[in-house]
C-alpha cells in the first residue's frame, strides 16, 4: 500500500492562488491514475480532479478552467494547481490512489 502525503494548503484570499502537492512512497507511482478529492464542513467527499498514467486529466465542472492537475513521475509527486479562489473552495484537499488516501491538507479561501 501507497503512502501519501499532502501539502501545500492554507489560508489565501478569494482570486489567489495555491498549488498543492501530494508526495508518493513507493516505486509504482506512474502506473496508476491519481486523484484529488475535497471536503468541506458538513459535506460530503466530492472528487474534484483526475490525472491518469498517460496524462489524461478530468475536472469537476466547478474547477474547470480554474485547476490544473498534473504529476511528476520522477518525483513520484501529484499537484494541484489552484488559481482564482474562491470561498467555496474551501475545504480540506485530499490526495487518493486506488488503494490509498492522503491525511488531507486544509484550504481556506477568504472573502
Amino acid at each position: 500500500q501507497v503512502q501519501l502525503v499532502e501539502s501545500g494548503g492554507g489560508l489565501v484570499q478569494a482570486g489567489g492562488s495555491l498549488r498543492l502537492s501530494c508526495a508518493a512512497s513507493g516505486s509504482s507511482f506512474s502506473r496508476y491514475a491519481m486523484d484529488w478529492y475535497r471536503q468541506a464542513p458538513g459535506k460530503q467527499r466530492e472528487l474534484v480532479a483526475v490525472i491518469t498514467s498517460g496524462g489524461s486529466t478530468n475536472y469537476a465542472d466547478s474547477v474547470k478552467g480554474r485547476f490544473t492537475i498534473s504529476r511528476d513521475n520522477a518525483k513520484n509527486t501529484v499537484y494541484l494547481q489552484m488559481n482564482s479562489l474562491k470561498p467555496e473552495d474551501t475545504a480540506v484537499y485530499y490526495c487518493h490512489r486506488y488503494d490509498s488516501w492522503g491525511q488531507g491538507t486544509q484550504v481556506t479561501v477568504s472573502s
